[in-house]
């Protein structure tokens, strides 16, 4: 049984992810930065039948968070399988980059790139233990620059600039992270869930967290250790 610790698992795409990942027979702990939040969603899961799932409180934004949350996984289990960066903010629309707040800029920032560099930073120590460790960082298409070069790239997607320059750089961590990690053998990819009804986009998703998590969960199951440093979604690859 694999040990895989989700960052933002309380609800949306990291609960589904979690409840996907469990049904396959991992150990899942869901991340949450309120612990009560992340004990209602395993009791949730818990009712169900799902039983290998367990709350962790952590805070992506506060390194003194993740390191509480790195100790009692050290204690627990001692060694990390998987590690899901999907912990994420949306942010205010619109949201162009000319006029946007540097203040709301720092605070996209924060949490959905310096929170996965952080959390990754800190919980390596417990992924190296592994046989078999691997890091998988939930980003989106709307950090795609080929994509955003492309002139079929929706044109409402200017009002989550911002959001997409925080999952550019997120892509950007995760390749020179797959480089640096290549010869530890610590696989590290990226995958995108799609437009996927959350609360992060007001539930204007088409589509459902079940089709959302999918592919998340078809990466995590990977086997093919050789694969590193790529960007899926849902039927395949995705252009940087």
């Amino acid at each position: 049984m694999r040990t895989v610790l989700i960052t933002g698992a309380n609800k949306g795409i990291g609960f589904e992810t979690a409840r996907q990942l469990a049904a396959l027979g991992n150990f899942v702990y869901l991340g949450s930065r309120d612990i009560l939040s992340g004990q209602k969603a395993a009791d949730q899961l818990n009712a169900s039948g799902v039983n290998n799932v367990a709350a962790i409180q952590i805070d992506v934004t506060n390194i003194n968070s993740i390191s509480k949350a790195k100790a009692q996984l050290d204690s627990e289990v001692g060694a990390l399988d998987l590690l899901i960066n999907n912990a994420g903010i949306s942010g205010a629309q619109p949201q162009q980059v000319a006029d946007y707040s540097m203040e709301a800029i720092r605070t996209l920032f924060e949490t959905n790139f310096f929170g996965a560099v952080q959390t990754t930073q800190i919980m390596l120590p417990l992924l190296r233990k592994s046989s078999a460790p691997s890091i998988i960082n939930v980003s989106s298409e709307i950090g795609s620059l080929t994509m955003n070069m492309s002139a079929e790239r929706p044109p409402n997607w200017s009002n989550f600039s911002t959001y997409g320059c925080s999952k550019t750089a997120l892509n950007g961590f995760t390749v020179m992270l797959a480089n640096e990690l290549r010869s530890q053998n610590i696989p590290v990819n990226c995958v995108t869930p799609g437009y996927t009804a959350t609360d992060l986009n007001q539930f204007k998703g088409f589509k459902t967290v079940e089709e959302g998590a999918k592919p998340i969960v078809v990466l995590a199951m990977l086997t093919d250790r050789t694969v590193t440093g790529k960007f899926f979604k849902d039927g395949g690859e995705i252009r940087w």
